[in-house]
């Protein structure tokens, strides 16, 4: 998939990582239904497209375009790359997310409710999941913001970054997440929020049903193949 262009954000393929580059900063409400569509459209062909294994989705944090259900809704491990503050949607988009990095002297927060409004982009049900209801509850309904070092030492972030280093850092991991086969990556990605919903006993034995599916598939035998022979693996996704 050659790198393309729209009027609200532009996507290129590097190997087998999909990044998303979205326009940066708030946008009114016509351009962040352009920039909802054309995320879609995107969203839609890595769908049907295999050798995406996993994305990067860098914006602005500041955007207040509603789009975290696109992102929640791919099944590849997807990479927030967060410029600068990550403030009410902008944060839910974040969340959307499965590995959010930020950068260094950013702040954080969901204060909706200063505005008279409440998060509506899934922040009041991913961020109690995601750093405990206690601590959700504090940042929604007080609208207090965060800086950047608190946010990673509760989870909301898990790496923050010098601006300039952002896309390399992000690129990184996302190249090392897709280095590993496909197939497995999906289903852990699965497994874990899948899980969320359901008893321990009940999650457990969904993720050894998932496990007993990639017994059928070639990417296992080549995984016990590379380990025996020490050498890297070469996944195809099947």
């Amino acid at each position: 998939m050659d790198a393309q262009a729209g009027k609200t954000l532009n996507y290129q393929k590097t190997g087998h990582c999909m990044v998303i580059a979205l326009a940066t900063g708030p946008g009114d409400e016509a351009a962040c239904a352009s920039m909802a569509a054309e995320l879609a459209e995107v969203c839609d062909l890595i769908a049907w497209d295999e050798e995406t294994r996993v994305v990067v989705l860098e914006f602005d944090g500041e955007t207040n375009a509603s789009l975290a259900a696109l992102a929640a809704g791919l099944k590849q491990p997807v990479i927030a790359a967060i410029k600068g503050n990550a403030i009410g949607p902008g944060l839910e988009l974040a969340l959307a997310c499965d590995i959010r990095i930020g950068t260094v002297g950013a702040r954080f927060g969901l204060p909706q409710v200063s505005l008279g409004r409440l998060p509506s982009d899934g922040g009041t049900q991913r961020l109690p999941r995601l750093v405990g209801q206690g601590k959700a509850l504090e940042l929604i309904l007080t609208g207090t913001l965060i800086d950047a070092v608190e946010a990673e030492k509760i989870g909301l972030v898990h790496r923050l970054v010098a601006a300039e280093a952002l896309r390399s850092s992000a690129m990184d991991i996302a190249l090392e997440m897709a280095s590993k086969s496909p197939l497995s990556l999906r289903y852990a990605k699965e497994a874990v929020y899948g899980g969320m919903d359901l008893t321990l006993n009940q999650g457990v034995k969904m993720e050894m049903d998932l496990y007993l599916l990639l017994f059928s598939t070639r990417d296992r035998v080549e995984g016990i193949t590379a380990f025996r022979e020490k050498r890297k693996p070469r996944f195809e996704g099947t």
